[in-house]
């Protein structure tokens, strides 16, 4: 088993959550916020991502994933799509606040 999906997926966690704390320094991981509307955008990453699992229209290779999977979903594309999310509301942020300081 090579696991390339696994590895890359805890990869990409590791690097957004680095951004987000030493990076840009936006912090969001802290914030209680974030823990109160990344549940939203879970939902719908789970519903959507079980949709397209489940008909089908997405496969994945077992030996590259662990295999452990959430309505479908392999537990690695929650690493992704937690990853996507932080890395692109770190930036936001990061852009807000540098605009608004100018």
């Amino acid at each position: 088993m090579t696991a390339a999906y696994t590895v890359t997926a805890a990869a990409m966690v590791l690097v957004a959550v680095v951004v987000d704390l030493f990076v840009l320094r936006t912090r969001l991981l802290g914030s209680l916020t974030w823990w109160l509307t990344y549940p939203i955008v879970l939902v719908f990453q789970l519903l959507s991502n079980g949709v397209l699992s489940s008909a089908g229209v997405v496969h994945y290779r077992p030996d590259t994933i662990l295999g452990l999977r959430v309505f479908h979903a392999p537990v690695e594309d929650l690493g992704f799509g937690f990853a996507l999310v932080l890395a692109t509301l770190s930036v936001w942020v990061w852009r807000e606040r540098r605009e608004s300081k100018a």
